[in-house]
């Protein structure tokens, strides 16, 4: 990859319930930087992708369950949240007050990826369905508008264990790898990896993010140019491992 690229947010406004967002990037883009170039690599916002494939849930018509006033009232969230965090997610795990530590697709999230943030007033916004689809969907409508082959990253932010802030994760991608493996290239001093792999989509998501903003920014897009991965219509989408292979949840099993 190149030593140097540019990031470009995409101040697209605000992505109403059912808007085609393929429409509004390549406006944006064309718009601010003069559209886009083979090997760009748009970055989406989970939440305005929900939103345009009306991925929209409204609280008031949400009845909860025992269980979720359970624990609505154990974490302090509010009930119907906690009802569609309970429908949203393969398991609970725990959690804290405000937030259920949640399974859902193999990975770990808070809510399970539902989010009040940037939704119409009295909604929640879920996760894209698949993740993975949407990314293909979006490159393919951008592809076709405008000829340029493209990567896109469907981004959410996440927290890390132990440490403070939300930084940038990408739960779908088309066009590009994900993850680059790097075992058995050579370290400073010509010793070989044996376990790296590097996670390029969820770095180039971070980058994204600095410019996206998780406010009132209106910029739920962003475009990385001259990063020089190859692009490609055999990527496989987000990758992840199992359970009884990360480190974090590997030890904490253990541990029970």
């Amino acid at each position: 990859m190149n030593n140097t690229y540019e990031v470009h947010g995409l101040a697209t406004g605000i992505i109403r319930i059912g808007e085609p967002i393929a429409e509004r990037v390549i406006a944006t883009a064309a718009k601010c930087f003069g559209g886009f170039r083979d090997g760009d690599i748009l970055v989406l916002a989970e939440t305005a992708v929900a939103t345009s494939e009306g991925n929209v849930i409204q609280l008031a018509e949400i009845t909860p369950s025992a269980h979720a006033r359970r624990l609505a009232e154990k974490y302090q969230i509010d009930p119907a949240t906690a009802e569609v965090v309970l429908r949203e997610s393969d398991s609970i795990v725990g959690g804290i007050p405000g937030f259920l530590l949640c399974m859902k697709g193999g990975t770990l999230l808070p809510n399970a990826g539902v989010d009040a943030s940037n939704a119409p007033p009295g909604c929640v916004t879920p996760l894209p369905v698949d993740p993975d689809a949407s990314a293909r969907r979006i490159r393919q409508a951008v592809e076709q508008a405008t000829g340029a082959r493209i990567g896109v990253i469907i981004a959410d932010s996440r927290t890390h264990a132990m440490r403070l802030g939300c930084s940038g994760v990408a739960i779908g991608c088309a066009g590009i790898p994900s993850v680059i493996d790097d075992r058995g290239r050579s370290d400073l001093y010509g010793r070989k990896l044996e376990v790296t792999k590097r996670a390029v989509a969820d770095n180039i998501a971070s980058a994204a993010e600095l410019v996206m903003g998780e406010a009132d920014e209106c910029t739920p897009a962003a475009v990385i140019r001259g990063i020089g991965l190859p692009v490609s219509d055999d990527s496989i989408g987000v990758e992840s491992i199992a359970a009884d292979e990360c480190l974090f949840m590997g030890v904490f099993a253990k541990s029970r």
